[in-house]
Order: C-alpha cells, then sequence, then structure tokens
C-alpha cells in the first residue's frame, strides 16, 4: 500500500488536522485522522502575527515551533495507522498562513510551520509551499482545494457545490453536464469573525453550537454595514483572509451601531457569513450545496443555511463519501502526490494563474 499523510492547519488557527490515506483511480481511503490542538499561548501569538504585530525573530521561532507540532501530528497519524514508515510516500503539508496579500504590486503568501523539520523528524519527504508557484504564475495562491474537489466531487448527473466552512468561506462549482469550467473563490468570512469576537467578548475561543448567537438577534443596520465592504461584490478570482476580516473589522464596524447587545453582533455575524455565500453562488436550479469544515459542526450556522438556501438542497460531504472535518487534509496529500507525480495542483480558471502548473517544493526525506 502507498500512503500519504495530508496536514492542514486553517485560518482558524486551532490547530492541526492530519490523515494518513492512499488514493485507487477516483477512490480515497482515509486509514487514519488526528487533530492536534494548538496550546492557548501558541495560537495567541499566531493570531498577533498574523495582524502584523511580531518581529521576524517572532516569525521565525513560530515556525520552527509549529514545523515541530506539523511533525508530531503526521508522526502521531502514522503510529496510529501501525504502518512501517516506509510505506508512506510523502507528507503534504499547508503551514500555517500568517498573512496572504495576493493583490498589489508585489503579491505574496506566507505559511510558516518549517517543512524541513517535518521531513527530519519524521524521516518522510515532505511537500508544502503550494501557494507560491500559482502565485508566481499570476494567480491568487488560493484557494486550491478546489482542483481535488474536481478530481473526486465531480458528477455528471447533476451540479454540485462544493462549501468549505472554515475560518474563511469557499466554494467550488462543479458543473455536471453543462459542459462549463469549475470555478472557485472565497466568498468571506466563515468562522473567522465569530470566534474572534467570541474570544473578545468572553473569553471562549469559539461558541460551542452557536448557542451564544442563538441569544441574539440579527440586526439589519449593522449587517447591511458589513456587506457593504467591497470584497463581496469583488469579481473572482479572489482569497482573502484575516489580514481583511478580523476582529479589528468587526470593531470598526461595531461603533457605528454602540447600543447593540454583544450577543446580537454575534448572530449578525452568523448572518453575515451566510448572506455572504448565499449571495455569491452560481445562478443555478439544479445544484445541490455540499458543506465541509468546521462550521459544518455548529447546529445554528447549518439550520439558517438551509433556510437561506431555500429549494437548493444543503447536504455535507459525507454524502460524496469524505467527512466534512477531513476535507481539506486530504487534499494536500492528494497535492503532494500531484507534485511528486509531475502534474499540476492548480485550476487556473480558480486562482487566475496564467496556466496550469505544479505546486509546492520537495524536502526528501
Amino acid at each position: 500500500m502507498e500512503a500519504w499523510v495530508g496536514l492542514m492547519s486553517g485560518t482558524s488557527m486551532d490547530g492541526i488536522d492530519a490523515v494518513l490515506v492512499s488514493f485507487r483511480d477516483s477512490k480515497i481511503q482515509v486509514h487514519t485522522t488526528k487533530t492536534l490542538s494548538y496550546p492557548d499561548a501558541l495560537r495567541l501569538r499566531l493570531l498577533s502575527v498574523s495582524q502584523n504585530q511580531g518581529t521576524p525573530d517572532e516569525v521565525g521561532e513560530l515556525d520552527t515551533m509549529t514545523g515541530s507540532l506539523f511533525a508530531e501530528a503526521a508522526s502521531a497519524v502514522i503510529k496510529e495507522a501501525a504502518i512501517p514508515v516506509s510505506s508512506i510516500r510523502a507528507i503534504g503539508s499547508h503551514g500555517q498562513t500568517i498573512r496572504h496579500q495576493p493583490s498589489g504590486s508585489s503579491p505574496f503568501s506566507i505559511q510558516i510551520g518549517n517543512p524541513a523539520i517535518i521531513a527530519e523528524k519524521t524521516g518522510v519527504t515532505t511537500v508544502a509551499d503550494f501557494r507560491r508557484r500559482d502565485m508566481a504564475a499570476g494567480g491568487q495562491g488560493a484557494p486550491l482545494v478546489p482542483a481535488f474537489h474536481k478530481a473526486f466531487f465531480g458528477s455528471t448527473r447533476e451540479d454540485r457545490c462544493i462549501l468549505n466552512l472554515g475560518g474563511i468561506a469557499n466554494i467550488t462549482w462543479i458543473p455536471g453536464t453543462s459542459g462549463q469550467p469549475v470555478t472557485g473563490f472565497d466568498t468571506g468570512p466563515a468562522n473567522a469573525l465569530m470566534d474572534a469576537w467570541c474570544l473578545d467578548q468572553t473569553g471562549m475561543p469559539f461558541d460551542s453550537d452557536g448557542h451564544w448567537a442563538q441569544e441574539g438577534m440579527v440586526d439589519q443596520s449593522l449587517l447591511d454595514d458589513m456587506l457593504s465592504d467591497a470584497y463581496f461584490a469583488k469579481p473572482a478570482p479572489k482569497s482573502t483572509g484575516k489580514e481583511r476580516f478580523n476582529l479589528d473589522w468587526v470593531k470598526t464596524q461595531v461603533q457605528r451601531h454602540p447600543d447593540l447587545r454583544a450577543e446580537d453582533v454575534q448572530r449578525t455575524l452568523l448572518q453575515l457569513t451566510i448572506t455572504s455565500i448565499v449571495r455569491q453562488l452560481p445562478q443555478t436550479s439544479a445544484m445541490n450545496v455540499y458543506a465541509c469544515g468546521g462550521g459544518t459542526r455548529n447546529p445554528l450556522l447549518m439550520s439558517e443555511l438551509e433556510k437561506a438556501l431555500g429549494s437548493t438542497q444543503l447536504l455535507i460531504t459525507s454524502e460524496l463519501g469524505l467527512d466534512p472535518q477531513w476535507v481539506e487534509p486530504v487534499a494536500f496529500a492528494w497535492l503532494a502526490q500531484q507534485t511528486l507525480g509531475g502534474s499540476a495542483g492548480n485550476l487556473p480558471e480558480v486562482t487566475g494563474a496564467r496556466g496550469p502548473r505544479i505546486l509546492g517544493a520537495i524536502y526528501p526525506a
């Protein structure tokens, strides 16, 4: 058996998801999974650095620390599978994004989590730094997972939209019989703003099951102000992150509505996620939406999203054979396979790159 490890830590910056997986034709077999949470102090440091509040020394230290944790997560999932390390072809590591600026005269994207440390500590070839080649070719460098969605979730029977509800939400539209290209982009915040506001107001890192938001009410005036942000009307290709949608952004919006209760802001942020997604979905009557990511574990978010979608059916990617928690780490295992096989990992129609590119840098065992 040739196996691969995928490592993913997203914009929520809550920890590392690791999977050990094998691929055969269009089939995926997930063997073991592991989530390694970041210590609270480390998460706070990562959040601070992501807002330009860190020195080069701080970034360097965090690169080493997260690299060691990524290696620990990979080793744990390999150990649990009880297979020899020699059976692991490679590790695909997304790394931890601390800054993503895909626009401007000198676009860049920075992921830390030193892949040399991962390769050294695990003894497994590691593929990382997936975004920069796409950006060098004029792309956004994100989202990259739509290529995986296309490879494994496409259907000739229906149009499908894969909706990732991470810190940032992104969609991949996979037409069925229309012959149109796959498209995808970041729609805006999903959990990032809700988590940031919850931590600031309650000291809790996230709103468990949406209970706190359920105590509040949507304030339409605040919601309208939030939706006026230019990002939501920007045409694709586009990608975003905590550089734009962060706690300071929320507080700037709330300053114009000083009488709101904190729970009303939280409920409005949840509605912002829903409305910004629904407004940017493809205008087609024959589409099912399959959700994945951490937001699928928020019952209030999922129930309100289902209402907002109306006749469009909301499902989760388990219906397509892959648990919503593990879609992204499996995708980076697959991207590592693409890299070592000399195959492109991006979709130019999604990222805006000048063409297909082999992504990532290889760190031999």
